[in-house]
């Protein structure tokens, strides 16, 4: 992990499939339960990769920390709930958004391949947020009035990220 975040260098789709890659060969798909000991903890990329396993909350976390760290602009990244429908369950993926406009490329566990959302008729988006704040499933471009501070997860999660030093200090969590 740390030589991936050393190498940096590449355009930001070359680091997409990279750290995608990386994370989901690195992660075993696992329930908090069982790896944790709780029913919903959401680990730190040094955690995750640590234990080798994780829930889809871990692994969408490790990839969005891990391409802040090299460069990726927070603002282009959104960790988003979605609704699996063909495991018809809750399921967090990391969205990549070129520009405020473009459709994201979906960053996920369940598919190897890095696609345009278009392409992912199996996952309905609900909401999506970042350090910059909380954005509405439906309409992508409109972020909601509610604060990122009320997701305390997020906030928990940042936190512990910044203090093991795994994304530059500019990541403040809001």
């Amino acid at each position: 992990w740390q030589q991936l975040l050393e190498q940096g260098g590449d355009d930001e789709r070359a680091l997409l499939e990279r750290v995608n890659r990386f994370v989901n060969r690195s992660v075993q798909h696992g329930e908090d339960q069982n790896i944790w000991g709780q029913a919903d903890y959401w680990a730190t990329p040094q955690e995750t990769l640590g234990r080798g396993r994780g829930d889809c909350e871990d692994i969408a976390i490790a990839k969005y920390f891990g391409l802040v760290r090299l460069g990726v602009p927070s603002e282009r990244l959104r960790l988003t709930f979605v609704k699996s429908l063909e495991q018809q369950r809750a399921h967090m993926v990391l969205a990549y958004y070129d520009n405020e406009r473009a459709e994201p490329l979906i960053l996920d566990n369940l598919r190897a391949q890095i696609l345009p959302a278009g392409q992912r008729g199996d996952l309905l988006p609900v909401y999506a947020f970042n350090n910059h704040g909380i954005f509405l499933g439906s309409a992508p471009q409109r972020r909601s009035k509610q604060p990122p501070q009320l997701l305390s997860r997020w906030q928990d999660v940042s936190a512990r990220t910044l203090a093991e030093a795994a994304v530059p200090a500019e990541h403040q969590p809001i």
